[in-house]
């Protein structure tokens, strides 16, 4: 269980994670809360003596979120000066008194960590899925575990240009174009005939409550993922995605006995949530896909693609496996956190297994 120093230096390594993303004001934030908490109010208090693991929790960046949030409905105007960057000197102070004028607001704020529901995840998805198109053939059928609100159950409706590699329709509403490093992913054709998720705690984005929450989750400093956000939002408005509800060990389960069409790859999609399902679900995720992997054909085969991260050096890991086929998982891609940027691989790529690491959170 941590304490009270542990807690503080959860905000500060929060903020030092934050400068490496290119987000000041955030970071500025984070060292202000490291400084200026107190047992004064019933937010602080609780932070302070957080009993859990506060950097795995994400506890910084639960308390930013709220702070995020009322400065953004404009109720604050010393905390907007602070999330304008206009004040930069006596930032603790700032949200110290921020934190007696609104602590049963922020309180809430405090129960369940930051939903980051990043679309732009979807161009190491897609750099992934291509890479089993060319392996399989173009048409495949999505299950996504962790799906939050859902914005990545769009990605059939979304265009991206990956290194030059194109896929999704032309007219989408939402292009996904990552500035492309290293090797082009295979030029293949995917057709995307389905696309279905779950989540613990699902977002409905089409309340206008929930929403607002999601995008006070954004930094502030992050006018594109916010510009992003919001034309996701609206296509779950307009269109609607399949998310459910429950448990991902018992969903993948579940999915992974249905009937599967002749000619379609079904694929495990997810990114970035895999070290917020508890180790014994995870193992049965995986002893799901083996099994199912065992039973694929040549006519129904399987795939698994991940976006995980590797903190330590602050970028993501695209890795894929499919059956029917021997080869391990392998790691065709890196990328940034948020999909600003893609790195990809060349052959032959590697097979160690996937290193989680629960460190601070990406936001």
């Amino acid at each position: 269980m941590a304490d009270e120093h542990a807690n503080r230096e959860s905000f500060r390594i929060q903020a030092g994670y934050c400068e490496a993303m290119a987000a000041p004001v955030t970071a500025r934030v984070c060292r202000g809360l490291a400084d200026g908490l107190t047992r004064e109010t019933r937010v602080g208090a609780r932070a302070l003596d957080w009993a859990g693991e506060p950097v795995a929790d994400a506890l910084a960046l639960r308390l930013v979120g709220g702070f995020h949030a009322l400065h953004r409905a404009r109720v604050d105007a010393a905390l907007s000066a602070v999330f304008e960057g206009r004040t930069t000197e006596g930032v603790a102070e700032v949200l110290t008194g921020a934190l007696r004028r609104h602590d049963a607001a922020l309180l809430p704020w405090l129960d369940g960590p930051p939903q980051t529901n990043e679309a732009g995840r979807s161009a190491g998805l897609m750099t992934g899925l291509l890479h089993l198109a060319e392996r399989f053939g173009p048409r495949v059928e999505l299950i996504e575990i962790g799906s939050s609100a859902g914005l990545n159950l769009l990605i059939d409706r979304f265009r991206f240009d990956l290194g030059g590699v194109g896929a999704g329709p032309d007219d989408a509403p939402l292009a996904i174009v990552p500035a492309w490093r290293g090797v082009p992913p295979p030029r293949a054709p995917v057709e995307i005939v389905s696309v279905r998720g779950v989540d613990i705690a699902p977002v409905d984005v089409r309340d206008p409550v929930e929403a607002a929450r999601l995008e006070a989750y954004c930094w502030v400093e992050a006018a594109e993922r916010l510009a992003r956000l919001e034309t996701a939002i609206a296509l779950v408005r307009e269109h609607g995605v399949s998310l459910e509800q429950g448990d991902a060990a018992d969903w993948v389960e579940a999915r992974l006995t249905e009937p599967q069409e002749a000619g379609v790859t079904r694929v495990l999609i997810h990114s970035v949530v895999w070290q917020y399902i508890p180790a014994e679900r995870r193992e049965r995720i995986r002893a799901a896909m083996e099994e199912a992997g065992a039973r694929a054909t040549a006519e129904r085969p399987l795939g698994w693609v991940m976006m995980e991260p590797d903190r330590d050096l602050h970028r993501h890991e695209v890795r894929v496996r499919g059956w029917p086929g021997g080869t391990p998982m392998e790691l065709v891609a890196l990328t940034h956190a948020h999909g600003a940027w893609v790195e990809g691989l060349a052959p032959p790529f590697g097979t160690r297994d996937y290193v989680m690491r629960r460190g601070p959170y990406e936001g």
